[in-house]
């Protein structure tokens, strides 16, 4: 199917509904129940998982990492049924929606949980290219962001391999999307500040 083949309708109304799913902010909602404050004014002050594990609270992290990537995944899922431009629009609409949630003045999370949340819906063979190449650049330089900026790289060359090119196009997208989010990580990469899995402070 390409995109000459969906409703336009059907992608437009998707692209919204996962737009204003990814704007739902699981890690400010989960601290503040569980009681750590203001997840803006902790650590780096990111929405996402890894800022929420900065409280030492492990649960809240996990579960703030699962509901990131299923605010992706189900509104794919839910739009597969008007087929795949729909669901391209949905998982894109949860991803913007991630990174600029209107609620919080367009300053959301890097995306990483939610990108692995769309692989997850769309095609799910891209959760695994995804997950060997983080392990492997995570093993051999112990930088997260660099596994992830990587990882994220890789994943579109892999879709056009296997013959999906609307994956390609879709997560070729994202992935720029998550490199802009990423600027500060990049510039602490080139600079050797960044820090490494396992350091202290």
């Amino acid at each position: 199917m390409t995109w000459t083949d969906s409703d336009p309708t059907a992608v437009l109304v998707f692209l919204a509904f996962g737009y204003l799913c990814g704007t739902i902010a699981f890690g400010l909602i989960l601290t503040k129940l569980f009681g750590l404050g203001d997840l803006r004014s902790i650590g780096s002050g990111n929405i996402g998982a890894t800022n929420v594990l900065r409280t030492g609270n492990k649960k809240a992290a996990a579960m703030t990492l699962a509901g990131d990537l299923l605010k992706a995944t189900i509104p794919i899922l839910i739009a597969w049924r008007w087929g795949a431009p729909a669901a391209a629009a949905a998982g894109f609409g949860a991803f913007l929606g991630h990174l600029f949630p209107v609620w919080l003045g367009f300053r959301g999370g890097k995306g990483v949980a939610t990108y692995i949340g769309v692989l997850l819906g769309f095609a799910p063979v891209g959760v695994l290219v995804f997950a060997a190449v983080w392990i492997g650049m995570a093993k051999l330089f112990r930088y997260s962001s660099l596994a992830a900026l990587t990882a994220t790289l890789v994943v579109p060359i892999a879709y056009l391999l296997l013959g999906n090119p609307m994956a390609a196009a879709l997560t070729a997208a994202l992935t720029v999307l998550v490199y802009v989010k990423h600027i500060p990580n990049i510039r602490r990469l080139l600079n050797g500040t960044e820090g490494r899995i396992g350091s202290k402070g």
